[in-house]
């Protein structure tokens, strides 16, 4: 029996992450505050890493990046949620593939093709978000639709083995005194075990979210970003997910662009038809070209691909369907990544919204542009080299280094 072919890297492996986008100065924080960022990007990519090294897909990679951020407290997702108005923690997650995975075969329906991503929203419940979208994504017999929220989403979520917890685990003192003060409210009381809503029996955490652990100050005050990663793995599968807390003192039962397909979150394949055809002035180009005055589209014909995960002022993604835009652009203009995605970052801007995206096609070029003081991002290539920065002008760092 002929032994099977070890497995090989392929070189445009890529995973992009971002840890939200928003307000935070370099002037008012520390070299050490940087750092314990800096190392906790480093870690998400990482963990993605080890799955992409081992032939693993795109979606468990970009998990194993995002859940990493939502079980850290300086994040706001999952752990480091911010607060709405009522003082409780919404959650929400996405997750979207450019095809369908090629592993996860003993799940009793594979998704097809048609079946291209799903997110949750209103979830006070599950500890990691991202790994509940995940794993309602895989179900399409229990879960046929895009978009679930609340309670049943979460009772589907343990039905298949996703971990719950008492919302009281996701209290952190610094998000918690962001949302007294953004009320104009003292600090204290502070909500307790005892006075935690709908507290039920759930999965032992280990007892970590009960305790009032010191943990790092924050960067950015009153955050409204999220968390995300975009996986591009050996067979040419992209996959992003999104996580967040969303915005702080959201009114109750506001869901923002990280569950919404389109507008926080993207990922799609198609074959690239002729742009010069989808305008006017299509005869003209064709003229020229027979002519030997203009050259061929290079793209014509070529199979394209691309994941976005936003942050930010979600609101605003949501008016401008920014994550599928980029794609759009791609598609119909012909446009670069970098052009397509830096394009959707401006138009936020001009209409009042900050924030910025993180990207991946095919090929492995990457693109993080924002219109912000600061966005905590990293990319880890083929090489296993984490690299992160955190303020618009940084470049990117190696972590392997320090």
């Amino acid at each position: 029996m002929a032994e099977k072919e070890p497995f090989r890297l392929g070189r445009n492996v890529t995973l992009v992450i971002h840890g939200g986008a928003g307000t935070m100065s370099r002037k008012n924080s520390t070299p050490e505050q940087r750092y314990v960022y800096k190392a906790a990007l480093a870690d998400a990519l990482r963990a993605g890493y080890d799955v992409l090294r081992q032939g693993g897909e795109a979606m468990d990679a970009a998990v194993a990046a995002v859940s990493s951020m939502e079980d850290n407290p300086l994040f706001n997702s999952g752990k480091g949620a911010v607060f709405n108005s009522d003082g409780k923690n919404e959650l929400e997650a996405s997750i979207m593939l450019s095809k369908p995975p090629s592993t996860h075969l003993d799940y009793p329906t594979h998704p097809p093709l048609t079946r291209r991503g799903l997110s949750a929203t209103l979830l006070t419940h599950a500890r990691n978000p991202s790994k509940v979208a995940r794993a309602l994504y895989l179900r399409p017999d229990l879960v046929p639709h895009p978009f679930v929220s609340a309670a049943h989403a979460e009772d589907l979520a343990r039905d298949v083995g996703e971990e719950l917890v008492d919302p009281y685990y996701f209290f952190t003192e610094a998000r918690w005194k962001e949302h007294r003060r953004g009320l104009g409210l003292p600090d204290e009381p502070y909500p307790s075990p005892e006075h935690s809503a709908d507290l039920i029996t759930f999965t032992d955490t280990g007892g970590e979210g009960h305790q009032r652990a010191e943990q790092p100050t924050p960067l950015d005050a009153y955050p409204t970003g999220t968390v995300g990663a975009v996986a591009l793995d050996s067979r040419g599968c992209i996959a992003a997910v999104t996580s967040t807390g969303g915005k702080t003192n959201k009114l109750p039962g506001r869901i923002g662009d990280t569950p919404v397909m389109g507008a926080g979150f993207w990922a799609e394949e198609w074959k690239q038809e002729s742009v010069r055809s989808r305008h006017s002035l299509a005869w003209l180009d064709n003229t020229l070209e027979l002519l030997g005055l203009a050259s061929a589209q290079p793209l014509e014909g070529k199979t394209r691909s691309v994941g976005v995960s936003g942050t930010g002022d979600g609101d605003y993604f949501i008016r401008q369907a920014t994550a599928s835009t980029v794609a759009r652009h791609m598609q119909l203009l012909g446009e670069s990544l970098k052009d397509a995605t830096e394009r959707v970052v401006e138009d936020l801007l001009a209409d009042g919204g900050i924030g910025g995206v993180i990207a991946l096609d095919g090929e492995g070029n990457v693109a993080m542009p924002l219109n912000c003081p600061g966005m905590y991002r990293g990319v880890i290539k083929a090489d296993g080299v984490p690299k992160v920065a955190i303020f618009k002008e940084d470049g990117l760092e190696d972590m392997d280094s320090k």
